[in-house]
């Protein structure tokens, strides 16, 4: 029998020392930021708030942006560059003609893709000077990984979490708090926003935007400290094409090339990080590929509105335009609650609206989702975080659908998390003992 390759990864001289910045090549210009028609200037403020780096890396035209070489090392130190496996014990199970690949973002030091803009926003942040970073988080890889990057370089680090998914997600809170965080509920009583919706329901459930604006809140209060955002932005979806400009560099030593590229998607940024280099040649190169968005019914953004909307709850944030449920929307807790946001990033809108990017909805339940995984657990062996096990179910019932049309398509999806601090919620859903 012929020896098939299951494995490629890069040799460290062949991790990219640029990141992508897609504004240059999408197909119409991105609608610019706007402020509301009453109050202060949110645009004005953004100085106040974002890294002076990240804003200009946020509008800059330019197509390519060079990874500082001491950036480079600390992606090394994180596990870069990261494998591409060919699923072939999978795809002998499902008895498909497709070839499936995926994208191991789950090998990092916190387990996910997260601390790719981490790490840029941490040594952005240290190098103007700032000695505390504040962020929001969802299902607490964002807040781990930014927890990491500021211990790394020796900054302090207060992470707003959803409270739904805090409560239940113990081990993680103390994995941030082992790095050094300061960690909250969210609505928390800690600010004054906070305090509004916490005095009127302790055990509200909170959302991402809640999050987003009690982080916001905090550094806007502490001249000593700045906001970092996870998702949805342009920069952090730059940061992220980390994953992807390494993929494609691993597609040519596997000599081959996806037709479908699939990931779960929330805000946007693992989904946008291993997309946007594939949509490049897509663009430019004429490329046929299908992109497909797997989300939640709890918040499925992208078959929302296209108008501008705020990105956070309390109306701190200039307005973007994108892909959004409603700002305020109330949105039920899941275990994938990473995806559980009310906007799409407004590059991936743009292409969605462009119908240059598909999207699938899963049940609120996640039987469906989580069995999947299962799948994928019994044959790959890997645990894929409960936002992955969404990508994992797309490429399988894609998979599916070429078995029974007989289509050897090639399939790559991204797992951008491991799911062993996230077991209880397996366990509820698939009713483990």
């Amino acid at each position: 029998m012929a020896f098939q390759p299951r494995l490629m990864n890069l040799e460290p001289k062949e991790l990219p020392n640029q990141w992508y910045n897609i504004i240059p090549d999408l197909p119409v210009p991105l609608p610019p930021p706007l402020d509301p028609e009453k109050g202060e200037s949110r645009i004005k403020n953004l100085p106040n708030i974002l890294l002076a780096e990240c804003l200009k890396q946020e509008f800059s035209n330019d197509r390519w942006i060079d990874i500082p070489e001491e950036m480079q090392q600390l992606y090394f130190q994180a596990g870069r560059p990261r494998p591409l496996f060919r699923a072939l014990n999978l795809e002998k199970k499902l008895e498909t003609p497709a070839r499936l690949y995926y994208k191991s973002e789950f090998y990092s030091p916190t387990g996910s893709h997260k601390v790719n803009t981490a790490i840029a926003q941490a040594y952005y942040a240290k190098r103007e000077g700032y000695e505390r970073l504040t962020t929001e988080t969802g299902a607490g890889q964002w807040g781990t990984a930014l927890a990491y990057a500021a211990a790394l370089a020796n900054l302090k680090c207060t992470v707003y979490w959803v409270r739904a998914v805090h409560d239940w997600k113990r081990d993680r809170k103390n994995l941030m708090e082992l790095y050094g965080a300061e960690v909250y509920a969210s609505p928390s009583p800690k600010t004054e926003f906070g305090k509004t919706l916490y005095n009127q329901d302790p055990k509200h459930p909170g959302s991402l935007g809640i999050a987003i604006s009690e982080g916001m809140e905090d550094a806007n209060k502490d001249p000593k400290a700045i906001y970092c955002l996870g998702s949805v932005l342009n920069h952090v979806l730059m940061h992220q094409t980390i994953i992807g400009l390494e993929t494609k560099k691993q597609f040519e030593k596997f000599d081959d090339y996806p037709d479908t590229v699939i990931s779960c998607l929330g805000g946007g940024s693992n989904f946008g990080g291993f997309a946007l280099p594939f949509m490049h040649d897509l663009l430019k190169k004429g490329k046929k590929i299908k992109f497909i968005a797997a989300q939640s019914q709890a918040a499925p953004n992208l078959q929302g509105e296209y108008k501008y909307d705020f990105a956070d709850y309390a109306e701190m944030t200039p307005m973007l335009k994108m892909y959004t449920l409603g700002h305020q929307i109330s949105m039920a807790p899941v275990k994938g609650d990473g995806l559980r946001y009310h906007g799409c990033s407004p590059i991936l809108s743009l292409l969605r609206d462009q119908k240059l990017i598909d999207t699938v909805a899963y049940p609120q339940d996640e039987k469906h989702v989580f069995e999947r995984a299962k799948e994928f657990i019994r044959t790959e062996g890997f645990l894929p975080a409960p936002e992955s096990a969404y990508s994992v179910a797309c490429a399988i019932d894609e998979a599916l659908k070429c078995k029974e049309s007989g289509e050897k398509k090639v399939i790559a999806f991204n797992i951008s998390g491991h799911g062993f601090l996230d077991i209880p919620g397996y366990r509820e859903v698939l009713n483990l003992k």
